[in-house]
């Protein structure tokens, strides 16, 4: 029984020979523990990564307890696909050490417990962040990580509403976030496609998002992360922050509006009222998780998940539901404002209505008499008197007096 945990302590230490030496890159800034961390470009490597970090517990002051989390460290594509070697070796080593123990327990009977392995050879869990937009990024993740076919089938597939949802014992999630250079625009929102399970983390992207970036910059400056469920629960709180700072802006934008429409001074308040409706109606019909895929997932976890991480993604979702809520009372306070400015457009077409139905109705007497006096046949009345054009003009006033009276007598009465 030694042998076999001697065995197992030798697959997970594989992993601290193959991170024991630090990166070499004397421009990049140290992070806690003396690691080097370099900053993740918005662009992408041969492979299509754009960053990788690895998370372990060197540098982790043991006195804080597992609470202290894990710690970064900055890897490339090559080191990277030597770790997902070395994972795929040390499952199968563990493998047929756990069958040997139970053959073994067969043979002698129950044996005593197996020295635990320490926190030093726990190997952690990877971190890689992909741009799919390139065209080596999935075959080199179908490749090298052993992610499930239903990933690549979410990544082809045209289905990009926000779920998290379980597969076998790894975690599916899309995520809709707001793209880095937002600027207000319904169609400023990208899809961010993640996959982890017990020791990856893979996430993937066509153009650059926020909240993946502000979750970049948080790890790189030595932000602690238990597990992989919880850098994805971080991840959902890092999209709650954006998604606050959107509703600020937003609400911002319609008190500038709304001040502006009650002192009538607002030009195109229709078309400002009406792009800021749809972006928000977007918004929130994209980020909006879907709760049946969430609650089967926290009701039915994987077997790896620890009970805090299930309880820290339920909070992060529940954070999310709420930033939610204000995103659809202020789109409804949007669409009151947009009835308010529909009922001062019809009172003003109104307005503008009776003004030319009043020019019309004074006009009508003159028009008429014109038509009249302007046939050229005989017998036309006046027409020989001396003082015929005064007797005309006295007419047209009378009905046009009494036309105007009649109409603003039921402009009155209404």
């Amino acid at each position: 029984m030694r042998q076999t945990s001697c065995l197992s302590i030798d697959a997970m230490a594989m992993f601290n020979d193959l991170f024991s030496k630090p990166v070499r890159d004397s421009a990049v800034p140290a992070g806690p523990g003396g690691t080097p961390l370099r900053p993740g470009p918005y662009g992408s490597d041969d492979t299509g990564l754009i960053w990788g970090y690895h998370f372990d517990a060197a540098g982790v002051d043991e006195a804080q307890g597992d609470d202290a989390g894990l710690r970064a460290r900055a890897i490339d594509a090559a080191r990277a696909e030597s770790w997902l070697a070395h994972l795929g070796e040390a499952v199968a080593l563990l493998a047929s050490d756990d069958s040997s123990a139970s053959a073994e327990t067969h043979a002698n009977g129950p044996a005593a417990p197996p020295e635990t392995t320490a926190d030093a050879t726990d190997p952690g869990f990877i971190w890689l962040h992909f741009n799919l937009a390139h065209a080596n990024a999935e075959r080199w993740l179908a490749r090298h990580a052993d992610l499930p076919e239903a990933f690549f089938e979410t990544l082809r597939g045209g289905l990009h509403s926000t779920r998290v949802e379980r597969f076998e014992q790894a975690l599916l999630a899309v995520v809709n976030d707001l793209q880095f250079d937002f600027a207000f625009e319904p169609s400023d929102t990208a899809t961010l496609w993640i996959c982890l399970n017990e020791r990856v983390f893979i996430t993937g992207r066509r153009t650059p998002l926020r909240s993946i970036d502000q979750l970049r910059v948080a790890v790189r400056d030595g932000e602690p992360v238990r597990s992989p469920a919880d850098l994805l629960a971080q991840l959902l709180r890092r999209q709650a922050d954006v998604l606050v700072d959107l509703v600020r802006q937003a609400t911002a934008r319609v008190d500038e509006v709304e001040d502006r429409l009650l002192a009538g001074r607002l030009a195109h308040k229709r078309a400002r009222l009406g792009a800021m409706r749809r972006l928000l109606v977007r918004l929130q019909r994209l980020l909006l998780p879907e709760p049946a895929a969430l609650f089967r997932l926290l009701q039915h976890p994987p077997a790896w998940m620890a009970e805090l991480d299930g309880q820290d993604l339920r909070d992060a979702t529940e954070e999310f539901s709420v930033v939610l809520r204000d995103m659809v009372a202020l789109q409804e306070r949007v669409k009151l404002l947009q009835e308010e400015v529909a009922a001062e457009v019809n009172e003003q077409n109104g307005r503008s209505l009776f003004v030319l139905t009043i020019v019309t109705v004074l006009a009508l007497p003159i028009n008429i008499i014109a038509g009249l006096l302007g046939m050229n046949v005989g017998g036309i009345p006046l027409a020989d008197y001396q003082h015929g054009f005064l007797v005309i003009v006295a007419i047209v006033i009378t009905f046009t007096l009494i036309a105007a009276w009649l109409a603003f007598r039921g402009r009155g009465d209404d």
